[in-house]
């Protein structure tokens, strides 16, 4: 799935009735950022995006939901209908525009939410520091990634594995030479 940022973002701002004024100053952003991303002229990290939302307030899945309705339950997803949530399709920039990740179904329908992270050498989740409500776990498939999570920082293997709350302040940050893919759950879907 691929999404206008910055017409996604509009939206929610003016669904919610809010200036880009009044979420700028929410979020800890200038006015003239707001407006330059609902123009996509440029791009938030995936850390950046998640501060945006949280002014709103709105999770990163709700805001990458699938609004299609079906009229029967979904249980099983090909690789082609997990929805992108990160930068590399969804056109934000630099070295966070490299990292994948696919949610599995709407998780705004459950109770968790399921991801594919891919990071290629050197890509990472921005240079903030992500928060947010919930606990997360993950194993690493394949490759390495320094995790920090508060003022730990740890470098995690394949079959290393994750979980902590949240709420604690969080990175990814592939230090190796190769892609790292970790298979990740949030609940709730707050991410």
């Amino acid at each position: 799935m691929t999404l206008d940022i910055g017409t996604r973002l509009r939206a929610v701002r003016e669904a919610r009735g809010l200036s880009q004024r009044e979420l700028a100053s929410r979020a800890g952003l200038t006015n003239g950022t707001i407006s330059m991303i609902e123009q996509n002229k440029t791009s938030p990290s995936v850390a950046s995006l998640k501060s945006l939302l949280d002014a709103l307030p709105m999770p990163l899945s709700d805001f990458f939901a699938d609004v299609e309705e079906r009229s029967a339950p979904k249980y099983f997803y090909a690789p082609d209908e997990f929805t992108e949530l990160s930068p590399q399709e969804a056109g934000f920039g630099d070295g966070a525009a490299r990292v994948s990740l696919r949610q599995l179904g709407n998780a705004s329908s459950h109770t968790i939410q399921m991801l594919h992270e891919v990071y290629p050498p050197g890509a990472d989740t921005g240079p903030e520091m992500l928060r947010h409500a919930g606990e997360e776990a993950g194993v690493v498939i394949a490759g390495i990634v320094e995790v920090t999570v508060a003022d730990q920082v740890r470098v995690l293997n394949p079959g290393d594995g994750y979980l902590f709350d949240s709420n604690l302040p969080h990175r990814f940050r592939n230090i190796g030479a190769g892609d790292c893919v970790i298979v990740s759950a949030c609940t709730p879907p707050t991410f």
